[in-house]
């Protein structure tokens, strides 16, 4: 018997998670699947942002989000284009995605690294000190 690599396990997680997600998937792009979050450990989010198809999801550790992102061609059938990220986010950090026609999203870690969600920043209240 052999043992995987914590890598190695990750990459098999989201070649597992991209392929049973893909599969069902509805026909019609414009029926594409959408869960926008939040979502607990291992679930994933499934977006588009642009021409793009997304899917994250973490695995928390550490009080930390392990995130996976694949992002792929949506009109890309052979998945030449498919592209990963890997990033560690501290609780109520985000990471920013942004696509070549100026869309972008943002994956936010929840607190105690408990929920990964997509979140909108143009809802968000700047606030600063007063003088």
């Amino acid at each position: 018997m052999f043992t995987l690599s914590r890598s190695r396990f990750l990459g098999l997680a989201a070649a597992g998670a991209f392929v049973a997600l893909s599969a069902s998937l509805p026909a019609r792009a414009e029926d594409l699947a959408q869960n926008l979050g939040p979502v607990g450990p291992h679930e994933p989010i499934l977006t588009s942002v642009g021409s793009k198809r997304v899917i994250a999801f973490y695995e928390p550790g550490g009080g930390h989000c392990s995130i996976n992102v694949v992002v792929w061609d949506r009109s890309d059938e052979s998945g030449d284009s498919a592209a990963r990220l890997r990033v560690s986010l501290n609780p109520r950090q985000m990471v920013h995605i942004d696509s070549a026609e100026s869309k972008s999203i943002n994956l936010q870690c929840g607190d105690y690294a408990e929920t990964l969600a997509l979140v909108d920043t143009s809802k968000f209240v700047s606030a600063g000190a007063s003088r």
